[in-house]
């Protein structure tokens, strides 16, 4: 499974559009989920999604005086653990391209009490606003997927990495039963938009989210895509049988 790219066009779920028309349509699709995100979330992993989680922020092991970016970090899952834990002398920046996701953020954090040792930064993963060598550890939970052109992602990310910090993403993959495969799909397709319809008033966004799991590189080749952008000692730990996966690797 790779990414499916081709001159001037790209993928939107299932649809070939042209690259400059992809950010847009995927903004209109978080813009319109931003408020109903997390309980969907809950719903459609039926709370699974947030052990996912919390193996993620597990295996990124941040420490005291560490800076973090969470990029594509929506409502401030992953967040608002590390900021309990990169004490006086860290920071974490709560990062996401869409005005809607990082303000619905920033608002539920805030309303948590959880201000300190935390910045906001809206940014576009493939041209990171940030100095050289500069972040200890970089997680990107459920976004990359939607990123136009990842590998120029994977690179921006790896440049503002120092020697040692590492990259963590946490993404939809492919199951590794192809018996469950099947029953995963028939979910994928059936209860998802369902879900976004009624709670969401959204169909077409979750079909969207269905379609773009799909079109998303497998672990071989997102592996294979991190190690082509310069990480090393990158290792692949799939989850649910490979629902989603988790890969982590490090700058040298």
């Amino acid at each position: 499974m790779s990414e499916s790219k081709s001159g001037d066009t790209t993928h939107f779920g299932y649809q070939e559009v042209p690259v400059a028309e992809k950010a847009r349509r995927v903004g209109a699709v978080f813009s319109s989920v931003a408020r109903n995100y997390d309980i969907m979330n809950d719903l459609m992993s039926m709370g699974v999604h947030r052990i996912w989680k919390r193996f993620t922020i597990d295996l990124a092991d941040v420490r005291s005086g560490e800076t973090v970016l969470d990029l594509a970090g929506g409502t401030g899952d992953l967040a608002r653990d590390f900021a309990g834990k990169v004490g006086p002398d860290g920071l974490v920046l709560l990062s996401d391209i869409n005005a809607e996701m990082l303000q619905e953020g920033r608002r539920r954090l805030d309303d948590e009490g959880i201000v300190q040792h935390l910045d906001y930064v809206q940014a576009n993963a493939e041209s990171l606003p940030f100095e050289d060598a500069s972040l200890d550890c970089v997680t990107m939970a459920f976004g990359l997927r939607n990123v136009t052109d990842k590998d120029a992602a994977l690179r921006s990310i790896y440049r503002c990495l120092k020697p040692g910090g590492r990259l963590l993403v946490l993404e939809f993959s492919k199951p590794l039963n192809p018996a469950f495969s099947r029953v995963y799909d028939a979910y994928s397709f059936s209860v998802l938009p369902l879900l976004g319809r009624v709670v969401a008033r959204d169909e077409g966004s979750y079909r969207y989210l269905a379609e773009s799991i799909r079109k998303h590189p497998d672990q071989s080749t997102l592996k294979g895509m991190m190690e082509a952008a310069g990480f090393a000692r990158t290792q692949v730990y799939n989850l649910t049988g490979g629902v989603v996966a988790v890969h982590r690797g490090y700058r040298l």
